[in-house]
């Protein structure tokens, strides 16, 4: 099993470009099932969950390539079965998304119930319930999601809570059902924007892009064209590189970055001291000679401050200069790295959802263990931060959620390897 090794004390310098999305890509992937033609998506970041993704679709017949620039060509043709399997579905929650365009385009569909970070519950019943709506017969059974319809029927959806996943799949089956649909409480996310343009270019019809409210007037099930696309840049892999940049003392700017999706967060790095800087697709933390201050954080739905970033704002905390609150709304088990930040020295009391974090002068360096992927990244900036060596295990979580992470940071100074145990 691999490990990082990392050497922490350096400020690091330097720039970064930014991958595409993967939050982005895997319903973009998913999307690719509506498509009558071959459809290529680019700036794909080569990641552990985009190639279980692949494999999803793959298995059911479609023909999925991936080229030297980043690009995924896919070819709907050639599907033989509706099928998801649970050997793959397990590992990644993500692969719910497929539900939703192969009922719609092909009138059936089975899918394992999902797997994936163990950060708390992610109901699928949203998923369910609107695909019901619109007509769709679900049986859940034997651990699997089977579904039918003739074709599904415009229907107006309320959803109990903010689902990014939810949304995106409903909002794929919608637009090749018969009529018109409405999707209230819809999340707003850039990745949903993303994937929403995307279904226009491929001939959709959907208004209210970017809000809480989605209209959406059906086309026909075979109507959606194949097309090229490009994923827009990961905010959670910018926001952590320049996370990174802060924690260290150092300056990180990162190129290829879409600074209009971190508004948020970007607030909070000046918050918290850093000199922060954007243009057109770049943004530039400096943290020299300035003093990390703590921050309080409180996630909830875009465009607020996003669950993505908590661990590594926890991780900023820990090393800053007073006491900062931290409460989770989103997920009810996304603390779980607060015991491996404690075995680094930093000071955390956790009550409920809430973590209390007083900064401490030094963390110490020492092995550690990351429980899901965005956790794993916390740890990883702790230990650039921490004085001595930091073991980080079980990185196969960073390696669902960051493309060559150890060596974009050697690039900017950083001292870490990636080791055999």
């Amino acid at each position: 099993m691999q490990k990082f090794l990392i050497e922490g004390g350096a400020a690091l310098d330097g720039e970064v470009a930014i991958s595409g999305a993967k939050n982005a890509v895997l319903p973009l992937q998913a999307a690719t099932l509506l498509a009558n033609s071959p459809m290529t998506i680019r700036n794909v970041p080569r990641l552990k969950d985009v190639s279980t993704l692949a494999a999803v679709i793959e298995g059911m017949g479609v023909k999925v390539s991936f080229d030297a620039d980043n690009n995924i060509h896919v070819d709907t043709s050639t599907i033989q079965h509706f099928r998801a399997p649970y050997e793959l579905v397990r590992t990644m929650r993500a692969s719910i998304l497929v539900l939703g365009p192969m009922l719609a385009r092909f009138g059936e569909a089975e899918v394992s119930l999902p797997g994936g970070c163990a950060i708390g519950t992610r109901p699928v019943n949203l998923h369910i319930a609107g695909l019901e709506a619109m007509g769709a017969q679900i049986v859940v059974e034997e651990g699997y999601i089977r579904a039918k319809c003739k074709r599904l029927q415009g229907a107006r959806i309320v959803m109990d809570m903010v689902s990014v996943t939810g949304t995106e799949n409903l909002l794929m089956a919608a637009v090749v059902a018969d009529g018109t649909t409405v999707i209230e409480n819809a999340a707003r996310e850039p990745e949903v924007t993303d994937l929403a343009n995307c279904l226009v270019q491929m001939g959709a019809h959907i208004q209210g892009i970017g809000t809480d409210k989605l209209t959406v007037q059906g086309v026909d099930v075979n109507a959606l064209r194949g097309i090229d696309y490009t994923v827009l840049p990961d905010r959670i892999e910018t926001g952590t590189f320049l996370a990174a940049g802060a924690i260290t003392g150092g300056r990180v700017k990162a190129t290829h970055a879409a600074p209009d999706t971190l508004d948020a967060v970007l607030q909070k790095f000046r918050e918290a001291g850093a000199l922060v800087e954007t243009g057109h697709d770049w943004i530039e933390l400096d943290m020299r000679g300035r003093t990390l201050k703590a921050v309080d954080i409180r996630t909830d739905p875009y465009p607020a401050f996003p669950t993505d970033m908590q661990a590594q704002f926890m991780a900023m905390n820990a090393c800053s200069q007073g006491i900062g609150v931290i409460v989770e709304t989103i997920f009810e088990n996304r603390m779980m790295h607060v015991a491996e930040l404690k075995r680094l020295g930093a000071n955390i009391r956790l009550e409920g959802n809430t973590a209390i974090v007083a900064g401490m002068p030094n963390l110490k360096g020492a092995p550690v263990m990351a429980t899901d992927l965005r956790a794993s990244a916390s740890l990883v900036l702790a230990g650039l931060a921490a004085q001595g060596k930091t073991t980080i295990d079980r990185i196969y979580h960073t390696d669902r959620g960051y493309e060559r992470i150890e060596q974009k940071l050697l690039a900017l100074g950083a001292t870490i390897q990636r080791i055999n145990d």
